[in-house]
């Protein structure tokens, strides 16, 4: 037993060094988000987020844009507990039937203007929970859905640009629901 603690602590990690971000365009999307933001809402954007029944995944790319690096805040936007303060409904995950009622009242419960956004594969149609006896289908099945960000899972630059296409929207003529 000794032998394998040494030998994994004098042994380096089996990992790759994580690829460098491309900063400028960070940093672009960053500033056309901001400026969209303010331009088009003239405050904040507030944002209420239900997991219907996903593996975790779509939330863990959805909570990195939380961290220090991508910092939702700086751009206007941040998360809030009440569906009655939010603009905006992201849902990720196939909608199992034990949560379609819960996300139907969300979106009830939030207040007019509101734009729903499914996040992810399985958001859309069920991904590889399709045919499972517990899903009821993609969001669109409960909740009509104004943008959907493909992926399994999509990276957070990935959310960031399907959010800043949500924003441009929100001032044309595009009704939301």
């Amino acid at each position: 037993m000794r032998r394998y603690l040494l030998e994994g602590l004098m042994r380096r990690p089996l990992t790759e060094t994580a690829p460098l971000p491309d900063a400028d365009a960070q940093d672009q999307l960053a500033a056309a988000f901001a400026r969209t933001v303010r331009t088009k809402l003239g405050r904040s954007l507030a944002i209420r987020h239900v997991d219907a029944g996903s593996c975790n995944g779509c939330e863990l790319e959805l909570q990195a844009l939380s961290n220090p690096f991508y910092d939702l805040e700086r751009f206007g936007l941040h998360f809030v507990a009440s569906p009655r303060h939010a603009d905006v409904l992201t849902v990720t995950g196939p909608v199992t039937h034990n949560m379609a009622e819960a996300l139907r009242r969300t979106y009830d419960a939030m207040p007019s203007p509101k734009w729903v956004i499914a996040i992810g594969d399985c958001a859309k149609c069920g991904g590889c929970f399709a045919d499972s006896y517990a899903v009821a289908g993609g969001v669109d099945a409960v909740v009509p859905v104004d943008l959907h960000i493909p992926g399994c899972a999509p990276d957070p630059t990935a959310l960031l640009k399907g959010m800043v296409a949500l924003v441009e929207r929100m001032g044309s003529g595009a009704e939301p629901n």
